[in-house]
């Protein structure tokens, strides 16, 4: 049987049709108005939070990622505070890690030389183990021969840190916190410590350091990368250029402790004042250079009247790679990686044989407790320690 059709019932098919494609068209706007929300989401939230690892006792390590608009993207974990890879860009544009660490966490648990860590609370060594403070003498870890060193047996660069992100109008954020209690470590005082990342478009890492305390207490923070800006981690750090904005420096004892002279680095390996080769004189016939079987000790710098500003660089330059670092601390450690020994495995492939990254490290000067002319290291209640650091990479 046919149906016969009405010029009404057409007019209401029509009408309906309308409706059903007009309704298609605007799901499909608002699918695609959802995508660009995640996107834009995405693009305004660059920090990815996962898990690097489980301690002994199945606390979940975080690992954050900094990335921002340039392609650096620089990787956080949430144990000792760990840079654990930093991409730059070279002059072609081809982006490399950088600095020297681990894959996994298990490395880090079994011992290595302070790989990327913040250290503290007393970066560098303290002689003999011990200061005192307000007549008393406060004895800490020997766990560098007969000296303390980076905090001590369990330092901050292996305690869990409490990891935020956020995201601010200066760029991609990781904010550490961590509170060292009283008598840990030997040390006096409670001490709160925020440290926070701050990774910007301009492929700066700018590190800030901020502690208090409830008593009178000793504190020199500073951040232990090992770079190698060839990329090839494995390789030798020789070949890259290193400048350091420094008159004097501090040479030492067989300890590697300071002697208290502030000695002059014109006609000597140390002077830096020009860039050069790490290479050209590290193995000169110099008794200091011997002690330390390198460079491993702390140059005093030459700061402009703000405070803060670029005290010393490096440069690579096969890859072009350039770093800048910017402090307000008053020294710095230059460490060549002398006893890296090849028994650790790299990254990509082969290990960390000696002198396969080098070190800079802004702090104030090592044994500043046991040294009256040095500048104090001193923080009383009531004050709060601050400290600045910026890393920045480029090309030329």
């Amino acid at each position: 049987m046919m149906m016969r059709i009405t010029k009404p019932s057409i007019f209401y098919a029509v009408l309906l049709l309308v409706f059903i494609v007009t309704g298609c068209k605007q799901s499909k706007k608002e699918s695609h108005s959802e995508m660009e929300t995640v996107k834009t989401e995405s693009k305004q939230n660059p920090i990815e939070e996962t898990i690097f690892g489980e301690m002994p006792d199945g606390t979940k390590v975080k690992k954050f990622t900094l990335k921002n608009e340039a392609g650096m993207e620089v990787d956080v974990i949430t144990y000792g505070g760990i840079i654990t890879r930093w991409t730059a860009p070279d002059k072609n544009g081809l982006y490399e890690d950088v600095v020297l660490g681990f894959e996994s966490l298990e490395p880090y648990l079994d011992g290595n030389p302070y790989f990327g860590a913040l250290i503290g609370r007393y970066g560098n060594r303290i002689a003999n183990g011990e200061f005192a403070l307000e007549g008393k003498t406060y004895t800490l870890a020997k766990n560098d021969g007969d000296n303390h060193l980076h905090g001590g047996e369990k330092g901050f660069d292996k305690v869990l840190w409490n990891g935020v992100a956020k995201n601010t109008e200066e760029g991609a954020v990781i904010e550490l916190t961590y509170t060292s209690q009283d008598g840990e470590e030997g040390y006096p005082g409670k001490l709160d410590v925020k440290v926070t990342y701050t990774l910007t478009d301009n492929n700066e890492l700018d590190i800030q350091y901020e502690a208090v305390t409830d008593k009178p207490t000793v504190v020199n923070l500073t951040q232990h990368s090992y770079f190698n800006l060839s990329g090839q981690l494995s390789e030798q750090i020789l070949d890259h250029e290193i400048y350091l904005n420094a008159d004097t420096y501090l040479p030492v004892d067989g300890g590697l402790i300071p002697t208290g002279e502030l000695r002059p680095v014109a006609s000597t390996p140390f002077d830096f004042k020009e860039s050069k080769l790490i290479g050209k004189e590290i193995e000169a016939d110099n008794e200091q250079l011997k002690l330390g079987k390198g460079y491993d000790h702390c140059w005093v710098l030459n700061k402009g009247e703000e405070g803060f500003g670029m005290v010393a660089s490096a440069y690579h330059g096969e890859t072009g790679r350039f770093m800048e670092v910017y402090t307000n601390e008053p020294g710095m450690q230059f460490y060549s990686g002398n006893f890296l020994d090849g028994t650790l495995p790299a990254k990509g492939g082969g290990t960390y044989g000696q002198r396969s990254g080098f070190c800079l490290e802004t702090q104030h000067f090592p044994n500043s407790p046991n040294q009256a002319d040095f500048p104090s290291v001193r923080l009383n209640p009531g004050e709060t320690y601050t400290s600045r650091t910026m890393f920045k990479l480029s090309t030329k």
